[in-house]
């Protein structure tokens, strides 16, 4: 029982640091400006993305794994990245986030940020003021460390 809790505190904080890594490092400007867009070419700019992200996580997560003697299985290994990448893929393609957020009534909360939203940031004259720190940025990124806890779990438990 010890062990399962160090095994998922271990593989949680790894795959935490590549994904941030991953998410924010790795990815180019063109997957990032691209994943979001319809049909095919967000599709593809998305799936690219997700590969080097989840290769990312792996080459990341190898390590811990092998210096600290963790006891994971590949059935494990398996679930827990896949579940990661399949539900990172689904947020990133934008409009099934969006979906959520306003299924959930955050419909104001993920326009913060923006032009869209009645008080967005704005500069000395008045014009827009384009900021990283948006609300839709918020409820991605824990949408994507909900998943990294599933993930850990799945990791260490499987």
């Amino acid at each position: 029982m010890t062990e399962t809790a160090a095994t998922f505190a271990a593989v949680f904080i790894a795959l935490y640091v590549a994904h941030s890594v991953g998410d924010h490092w790795v990815q180019s400007s063109c997957q990032a400006e691209d994943k979001g867009l319809p049909g095919w070419r967000g599709r593809l700019a998305c799936g690219r993305h997700i590969l080097g992200l989840t290769l990312t996580k792996a080459l990341l997560l190898a390590p811990v794994l092998l210096v600290l003697n963790l006891p994971v299985t590949a059935p494990g290994l398996l679930l827990g990245l896949g579940i990661d990448a399949g539900t990172h893929y689904w947020a990133d393609r934008r409009t099934t986030l969006k979906w959520l957020a306003d299924r959930c009534r955050k419909t104001e909360f993920y326009s913060l940020g923006t032009p869209t939203h009645a008080k967005h940031p704005v500069t000395a004259k008045g014009e827009y003021a384009p900021t990283i720190g948006t609300g839709a940025y918020a409820l991605d990124q824990s949408w994507h460390v909900l998943w990294l806890f599933v993930a850990a779990l799945l990791i260490a438990a499987v």
